[in-house]
């Protein structure tokens, strides 16, 4: 599995989606520019000593990120509004998990383009406006890991 981040800014969640993809053996691709430096401490405390356990790229732009996948490539764009839930989908285990920036979200024109492919996760109170990003990769991660079945689990 693959779990892209558009655009991160905030330094805790990429840590801690860096170890998510550590513990599960998904490689993570972080997409420029950021809204910090790649030294940033909170960024490396968050993903404690896991980074040197992550397969991880990083791009300059999603344009670059784009023209390298394989042609086989299936994107999952997992934002609000949605027009499907996550767990309605089949994923594939080579399937890219895509999410935006903690503020703004994936941009419109890719929501567009990829519509077909466009994931909401459910939201029961109308004043919550979202759920945490590393949250929302756990959940959406391991309900791909669950239809392949766990592929991979070391017991």
């Amino acid at each position: 599995m693959h779990i892209v981040l558009v655009e991160p800014e905030i330094p805790p969640n990429t840590g801690n989606v860096a170890r998510l993809c550590a513990a599960t053996r998904t490689t993570l691709h972080l997409i420029e520019p950021f809204g910090f430096k790649l030294d940033d401490s909170q960024l490396k405390r968050a993903g404690m000593d896991y980074w040197q356990h992550v397969q991880w790229h990083c791009w300059p732009g999603w344009a670059i990120f784009e023209s390298q996948l394989p042609p086989s490539a299936r994107l999952w764009l997992v934002e609000s509004g949605g027009p499907q839930l996550y767990t309605e989908v089949k994923y594939d285990s080579d399937d890219y998990l895509v999410f935006g920036r903690e503020t703004l979200g994936l941009p419109e024109t890719l929501l567009e383009k990829y519509r077909s492919h466009w994931l909401r996760i459910p939201m029961f109170n109308p004043k919550s406006r979202s759920l945490n990003l590393s949250n929302c990769a756990a959940l959406t991660l391991f309900e791909a890991l669950r239809q392949t079945s766990f592929k991979g689990e070391i017991r």
